[in-house]
């Protein structure tokens, strides 16, 4: 199976245990056995549609004869208003779905709609936005392919995906050249360092590692690192990026900004599940 699709349903399956426990109190209580609910998901405000597909296999998991009909494409930009989808099927299963599926709905068009905002700030410039770690734990592969849906490009994956040697590492280590040294009789190749100064910054380059990751610098410094590096390397700024300050390190020059905030601080979007009633 698909990566992706599997942890997709691990993690669906969680979320439904995690609210379910023993079972939907009230609506086994209120709502009749043969009752049956139709009704729409909309976009309450405008946004990046991410994890439709998910949230409907929310509600056929726990109402298998369900029909749902998906309206609107991931990736796709639903202004307010938009009609994301179609439900209709037993009322007290859909019902007891219903919090699982708008919670990983809501969560991941979040990322994609934080994600496009930022993307959009870099209109005019060659810099291409990076996500990061910063994840909720459990949730990384979902968060990043909300991000890519939202237009940006994954950084690493997980720790064996990629070799950055951060401030600590260099703390360890003594040098930036040092660090790099062990890396590469180590094996390893595609190295990036993480670099507070231009001296740091200068060092790396002569290390010949392929990527130098410039960490809280102001737009001024960040065009000089850039005019040092000349090309040697790839430049990736990050730290201090917000959606104000993103369009002024993008216009430094460097090749890619990572932000953390797409996928740690992303607010979910709203969207409802609304009751239809039958012609």
């Amino acid at each position: 199976m698909d990566p992706l699709r599997q942890a997709a349903r691990q993690i669906m399956a969680l979320a439904l245990e995690e609210d379910l426990g023993q079972g939907d109190l009230t609506s086994q209580a209120v709502i009749p056995a043969q009752a049956r609910f139709q009704g729409v998901m909309t976009a309450r405000q405008d946004l990046v549609v991410a994890g439709l597909p998910l949230a409907l296999e929310v509600f056929t998991t726990l109402a298998p004869q369900a029909r749902v009909e998906a309206l609107a494409a991931e990736g796709q930009v639903a202004p307010a208003g938009t009609v994301l989808a179609r439900i209709g099927g037993p009322a007290r299963e859909l019902l007891s779905a219903e919090r699982t599926a708008l919670n990983l709905l809501q969560h991941l068009s979040g990322i994609a709609t934080l994600t496009r905002a930022y993307v959009q700030r870099l209109a005019g410039t060659h810099a291409v936005l990076l996500d990061t770690r910063k994840t909720i734990p459990g949730l990384r592969l979902l968060a990043k392919y909300a991000t890519r849906l939202g237009g940006a490009q994954n950084h690493r994956l997980r720790l064996d995906d990629g070799v950055l040697i951060k401030d600590n590492h260099l703390a360890v280590c003594g040098s930036v050249s040092e660090a790099v040294a062990r890396a590469r009789a180590a094996g390893l190749t595609n190295i990036e360092v993480e670099c507070d100064t231009l001296a740091q910054v200068a060092e790396a380059v002569a290390a010949r590692v392929e990527r130098v990751l410039l960490d809280n610098m102001d737009p001024a410094t960040l065009a000089r690192a850039v005019a040092l590096v000349a090309g040697r390397a790839q430049t990736e700024a990050s730290g201090g990026v917000n959606l104000e300050t993103i369009a002024a390190i993008a216009q430094s020059g460097v090749d890619f900004i990572s932000v953390g905030r797409i996928t740690q601080s992303a607010p979910a979007v709203d969207i409802g599940l609304d009751w239809t009633p039958q012609p």
